[in-house]
């Protein structure tokens, strides 16, 4: 492994990063008014930078760190989550996108509570929208951990502290405004960050007459993973993503539903190019330095590659890895406390200014503490449960929802209690019978294959035993599939209660 020790070039980048996510914030502070500012940038944010954005908090520890590890480790799942990552905007963008925006909604309760006409469906959303948010938070601080102790020889807590620091000020200062031009400047800086180390590392290679021939050959079997556990897998990671709360906020930004569906065209352009990177990365450490895999570093093997490979700039180099992995970090993190902010303002303090500052800053805290009392497990793997939870309870609802003018509030919050009980459920069962194999461990490790279609199952039936508010819900239905230039005359309000 990479030695731990600070050096003055990874300080000032980082530094650098940090103090651009300032600057950004104190921008934000300027610009930011309204409540709609706060919330939802008053729906001004044009395509391409919503695009910029959303590749910029959506490409997180788990892209940025974990892919590249696991396919220099041999396995298959780096293949799958790419497709499950990049391939579940084509579900937004098919079923969600544009009606969602057009029920002009500040946050997914919203929507809850105008289609369903119950606070209950609105609360139900709302507990959901926390977990996910938080539980995602969690794997953010633990690579700001990583970075700090492989990189700078910190202690571990540091880089967590460092990251809801900043990204807790920044939320609170401007809100969405300040995230806003936070997140598109930060998947920039990851792109360079990634792009110009591996230029000068292939490079290095080539002027060593390094050559794939003179390495060791990949493993034969790529995969133990059965055919029930990549096809779960696929789910969970394709309509997970698709449901993502903080990813589904950016779409409320946009100044109307073509808008939104044209943010997620770019979007899925923007992501699926910066993931050739760290495949890049993991194709080149399997051959140069697959040490660091066998002794257990696949998630740090982008901060330590171009430490090994990168010949005289090695330093420089790591330096700017490391400081695009803070920028991971900090953009991601924005778009999951703003995402919770929103929600407990609205449903535990109000939706004034003042009271959506403080809910930044629970919306921070609390992560904070769980990153820094539990150990880190593989990032991959705790995303992977975060997706299948966002799968199994926010995505059917908000199809059946967008679609199916018949699905019901009790039916909504049913499915939702069944999908999340069964998810956490086989993650803390995974966990203490010490990670099984075989099909108790697959079903454990991806449940979506079972609780996707379970969920869907439990909201179709209990909305038949029990349809009530059908009238209404077609109306509104009817409404959020209009062409937007009648969507403007037809506004649904938002209601919101403290």
């Amino acid at each position: 492994m990479m030695p731990a020790r600070p050096g003055m070039a990874a300080v000032l980048a980082i530094a650098a990063v940090v103090g651009l996510t300032v600057m950004a914030g104190i921008r934000g502070l300027r610009l930011a008014r309204s409540t709609s500012d706060f919330f939802v940038a008053s729906r001004t944010v044009r395509p391409w930078w919503n695009a910029a954005a959303i590749g910029g908090e959506y490409l997180a520890a788990a892209s940025f760190l974990g892919v590249a590890g696991l396919f220099a480790g041999g396995d298959d799942q780096a293949l799958w989550l790419v497709i499950g990552y990049t391939g579940g905007y084509l579900v937004l963008l098919l079923f969600i996108a544009a009606p969602l925006r057009r029920s002009n909604g500040y946050t997914l309760s919203d929507f809850a509570q105008v289609r369903f006409d119950s606070m209950a469906a609105r609360r139900a959303v709302s507990v959901v929208v926390v977990i996910v948010c938080g539980a995602y938070i969690v794997p953010q601080l633990h690579g700001a951990g990583l970075v700090a102790t492989t990189v700078l020889g910190a202690p571990r807590w540091a880089g967590p502290v460092l990251v809801a620091t900043v990204v807790g000020l920044t939320v609170a200062s401007g809100g969405m405004r300040s995230i806003t031009l936070v997140q598109g400047m930060q998947y920039l800086i990851k792109v360079a960050s990634l792009l110009v180390p591996l230029a000068f590392i292939v490079a290095t290679l080539a002027a060593r007459g390094f050559t794939p021939a003179r390495v060791p050959t990949p493993p034969a079997e790529l995969s133990t993973r059965s055919p029930y556990g990549t096809v779960s897998l696929l789910i969970s990671l394709l309509l997970g993503a698709a449901a993502l709360p903080h990813v589904l906020l950016r779409l409320a930004t946009s100044p109307d539903g073509r808008s939104a569906q044209r943010t997620v065209v770019i979007a899925t352009a923007l992501v699926g190019t910066f993931y050739a990177i760290p495949f890049a990365y993991g194709a080149i450490g399997r051959w140069a330095v697959p040490q660091v895999v066998a002794d257990g570093g696949a998630d740090s093997l982008v901060l330590v590659l171009p430490y090994f490979v990168g010949g005289p700039f090695r330093e420089v180099l790591v330096a700017m890895v490391a400081a695009g992995a803070f920028g991971a970090f900090i953009a991601t993190s924005s778009g999951l406390v703003i995402t919770m902010a929103g929600v407990v303002s609205q449903d535990l303090f109000g939706s004034d200014v003042r009271r959506f500052r403080l809910s930044a800053l629970y919306a921070t805290g609390l992560p904070l503490v769980l990153a820094l009392v539990t150990a880190s497990q593989s990032i991959t793997d705790t995303v992977g449960y975060v997706f299948a939870f966002s799968a199994s309870t926010l995505f059917p609802v908000l199809v059946l929802g967008i679609w199916w003018r018949g699905a019901t509030a009790a039916a909504a919050v049913s499915g939702i209690t069944v999908g999340a009980g069964l998810v956490a459920g086989a993650a803390v069962a995974y966990y203490v019978l010490g990670r099984p194999v075989g099909a108790l461990g697959d079903l454990l490790a991806h449940p979506a294959a079972v609780t996707v279609p379970l969920v869907f199952t439990v909201v179709v039936v209990v909305s038949r035993l029990k349809p009530v508010g059908v009238r209404a819900a077609e109306q509104f239905i009817h409404q959020i599939h209009r062409p937007d230039d009648v969507e403007t005359r037809l506004a649904v309000p938002v209601r919101t209660q403290r």
